[in-house]
């Protein structure tokens, strides 16, 4: 399966068999992005975490705020 890094637009393969192609094709609003691309914004969040400066804010799950 050829995909399209949707951050620098690299044209990659992948195997037809992995879970990511098959979400790719069953759920066409995940997106993919390329290893590079994904390990420059891990390793940026890093940097942005170890400032202090940075908050993570996760969303709570709509279960537990109806209970």
């Amino acid at each position: 399966m050829r995909v399209k890094c949707v951050i620098c637009d690299k044209i990659e393969t992948i195997h037809d068999d992995t879970l990511q192609a098959k979400q790719l094709r069953n759920r066409p609003i995940h997106t993919y992005m390329c290893e590079e691309c994904h390990e420059r914004i891990a390793e940026n969040t890093l940097k942005r975490l170890a400032t202090g400066n940075f908050r993570l804010y996760k969303t709570p799950s709509s279960d537990e705020d109806e209970w």
